[in-house]
C-alpha cells in the first residue's frame, strides 16, 4: 500500500457525509479511495487515504462538519494498515475510453 494511514467516516444521511467529505479533501493532503457508498438504513461512508498526520486531521475535520448537518456514527483512522486490507477497500473505477471513428 503506498499511502500510510486510511480513514473512514460513516454517517446516517448522505448530506451530512458529503458535508463532512467536503471538509475532509479541503483540510488535509488526502484522497478518496473510492466513491461514497451507501450501506443501507440511511447510512453511508467514504474512506481517504493519505499520511496518517492528514488522514487524523481530516477525519477530525471532517467529523465536525457533518455532525452539524446529521449522524456521524463512525469516524475511524487506522494508521499504517496491513497490505491486505488494499483487498477490500471501494475501488475507484476508470473512466472508459470512447470508441474512435
Amino acid at each position: 500500500m503506498t499511502k500510510q494511514a486510511i480513514g473512514i467516516l460513516e454517517t446516517k444521511g448522505l448530506t451530512c457525509l458529503v458535508n463532512g467529505t467536503d471538509a475532509m479533501l479541503k483540510s488535509a493532503n488526502v484522497t478518496l479511495a473510492g466513491p461514497m457508498r451507501q450501506i443501507g438504513s440511511a447510512m453511508c461512508n467514504i474512506v481517504i487515504q493519505g499520511d496518517v498526520a492528514a488522514v487524523k486531521a481530516a477525519i477530525d475535520a471532517g467529523a465536525a462538519a457533518a455532525s452539524q448537518t446529521g449522524t456521524v456514527l463512525s469516524a475511524h483512522v487506522i494508521a499504517r494498515p496491513d497490505a491486505a486490507i488494499e483487498d477490500i477497500l471501494p475501488k475507484v473505477a476508470k473512466a472508459a475510453g470512447r470508441a474512435k471513428k
